[in-house]
């Protein structure tokens, strides 16, 4: 049996992870660890242990972390020393040249030169993966043009809260409450930059994410990327507007031919985030030429930011970590 340990596991993605697990079988042997705060909780029969310096890590082959940046560089060494493979879905180990980045349909290869980390890609950066890579590995990609519509379910329970909020007052005629997680109200709005913007710089951090990670996972630095990331009155999915300038000359045909032969993708002729809801696929349409340059096309990828964004790809490392007999072996780089 492969024992699991849930770091975060009362959070949103930590229930959703809970979920994938026990639908991927994998549920047998599970810890579920949290805050001080949630401790003593029991979530379908297993009792929430706090981490803490009295907790035991030891014995655990994968431990899922979906608890924060700050949680992870904290807590994921001590579960390498101890032993375990971390699969993080945080951004603390994203940059680290040493850690693999991982999208479970694009380069599990890379998980065959871990030293017990591999981080999983920001939710957006995600289901973009999924599209690109089979135009990459068919023509290159020389350029490409994101313009993102994330839903509410990507900050979190707390702008979940505040989206129904709002739109309950203003269904009622009431005056919207005061923004408590955006800096503008959200219902029935767009906000025009989704995240914070790191000092200095024009760009949002979620904009950078998915320059930085898109050439790291397609393992091509050359290639250019411009992002806008919007934030959108949706409870759960992301939407992406894109535009894909390739190397090599690429018919719109045979985009639609790798597409629809491309793993957990489903070509589809108008996505929408409340379809993709609850699914672990990523769903692509609007696939047409680009009339203004001859090696360019445009799409529209849209999934569910919580499964495929979030939980699910982190299982599906866990799945493949144990495939490729990759589990434990932290324990040896660590002696």
């Amino acid at each position: 049996m492969t024992r699991i340990a849930v770091v975060g596991a009362t959070g949103a993605v930590g229930a959703v992870m809970l979920q994938c697990l026990a639908e991927r079988g994998l549920d047998s042997e599970l810890t579920l660890f949290a805050s001080e705060r949630s401790a003593g909780r029991v979530i379908d029969g297993r009792t929430v242990v706090a981490l803490n310096d009295q907790a035991d890590l030891s014995g655990f082959d994968i431990a899922l972390f979906s608890a924060g940046a700050s949680t992870s560089k904290a807590w994921a060494p001590r579960f390498v020393e101890a032993g375990a493979v971390v699969v993080d879905n945080s951004s603390a180990f994203r940059r680290d040249p040493e850690v693999p980045l991982v999208v479970a349909e694009v380069n599990p290869h890379a998980l065959d030169a871990h030293k017990g980390l591999v981080a999983n890609p920001n939710c957006s950066t995600m289901q973009l993966m999924v599209a690109l890579a089979p135009i990459q590995r068919a023509a290159g990609i020389e350029r490409l043009i994101v313009s993102t519509y994330q839903s509410v379910s990507g900050t979190g329970q707390k702008a979940l809260e505040a989206l129904d909020a709002e739109a309950a007052a203003s269904l009622a005629g009431q005056p919207a409450p005061a923004p408590a997680v955006y800096p503008d109200t959200i219902a029935f709005n767009v906000i025009g930059a989704a995240g914070s913007f790191p000092d200095g710089s024009l760009d949002t951090d979620e904009e950078l994410k998915m320059m930085f990670e898109t050439r790291k996972i397609l393992e091509d630095d050359q290639i250019g990327v411009a992002v806008t990331c919007v934030r959108v009155p949706v409870r759960v999915g992301h939407s992406e507007s894109v535009n894909v300038q390739t190397r090599e000359p690429l018919s719109i045909e045979r985009v639609n031919e790798l597409l629809a032969a491309a793993p957990g993708l489903v070509l589809e002729q108008v996505p929408s985030p409340l379809r993709s809801e609850a699914r672990d696929e990523v769903f692509v349409g609007r696939v047409r030429d680009d009339p203004t340059h001859p090696r360019a096309f445009s799409m529209f990828v849209v999934a569910d930011n919580l499964r495929k964004g979030a939980a699910t790809n982190t299982v599906q490392i866990a799945e493949a970590l144990i495939s490729r007999g990759l589990i434990r072996s932290a324990a040896h780089v660590a002696s």
